[in-house]
């Protein structure tokens, strides 16, 4: 700090000042968006898990090898549609970069199509200049239980019709507070183990028929996944935003402190100057 003035230090100490309020207020306002997720979470998280087992389960005793939803009527993986949750804003850490980034890379030398959810994923894949699904979804924060399922909707639709020969789904799980998880999954074609389906029965009866249920719940099942993905990324973000905003404000401490301490060696050095010119001069 040598040659800067004790009134440059104190406005640098006032800039810091008032960081330090921002970000102390944002971690406060992200710790109360915080408890509202973690509900949204507890409540969703039972449907997400048992929706995901009825299916596999019913994946597994199906012996219909012709619907259009299972993998074995699927010759080859041709375009890929991947639905990408981030957020609407920054000052997360390293949310919407770590889920951004690993699906960026999955998609590299593939024929993708992307349903962008939240404005960081819609920004990241338009400047990418990557094939949009739909535009639709620009705030995360505002997509509904109802637009979860209007998305399945289409997304069973343009599967059906050959558009895409996978779905996969980007998000980020809330493991806790301190951790957060980004991770993906593929939704459509449907598949099971060669290992599970040793054993199985094969007397199970679906009225009216096999493609006539499966065409009834994969849709509903597509839009809860979608639903209880977005309900974790919700809670990530916001236990994300909260970590970096009390990291920003420790550092704004450790700053305020650092530059109190130099303000007072300055200060310090000019009253020992002036002494010592006053000595002088007698």
């Amino acid at each position: 700090m040598a040659g800067v003035s004790t009134k440059e230090i104190k406005n640098r100490i006032r800039s810091m000042e008032s960081t330090k309020q921002i970000t102390k207020a944002m971690e406060m306002v992200a710790a109360s968006k915080l408890r509202r997720a973690q509900a949204q979470v507890a409540n969703s998280r039972p449907y997400f898990e048992i929706m995901y087992s009825v299916i596999r389960d019913i994946v597994k005793h199906n012996t219909d090898a012709s619907l259009p939803y299972l993998s074995s009527a699927r010759k080859g993986e041709k375009r890929i549609a991947y639905i990408v949750i981030a957020g609407d804003r920054g000052l997360a850490g390293g949310y919407n970069s770590n889920i951004l980034k690993q699906c960026y890379s999955e998609m590299a030398g593939t024929d993708v199509s992307v349903l962008p959810v939240g404005k960081k994923a819609l920004d990241f894949f338009r400047a990418r200049k990557m094939p949009l699904f739909s535009e639709e979804y620009p705030e995360a924060e505002d997509v509904s239980v109802g637009d979860c399922f209007s998305i399945a909707k289409s997304l069973c639709k343009a599967f059906k019709a050959g558009e895409f020969d996978e779905i996969r789904i980007g998000y980020t799980k809330f493991v806790s507070v301190l951790s957060q998880t980004p991770m993906t999954m593929k939704l459509l074609p449907l598949e099971a183990k060669e290992e599970e389906r040793e054993g199985m029965p094969s007397d199970i009866l679906y009225e009216p028929g096999s493609e006539e249920v499966f065409e009834a719940i994969i849709p509903e099942y597509l839009g809860g996944i979608l639903y209880g993905a977005l309900c974790e990324c919700r809670a990530a973000e916001q236990a994300a935003r909260r970590t970096a905003m009390d990291s920003a404000t420790q550092n704004a401490d450790d700053m305020i402190a650092d530059l109190s301490l130099k303000f007072n060696q300055a200060r310090q050095a000019a009253i020992t100057q002036e002494i010592t010119e006053i000595v002088a001069g007698v």
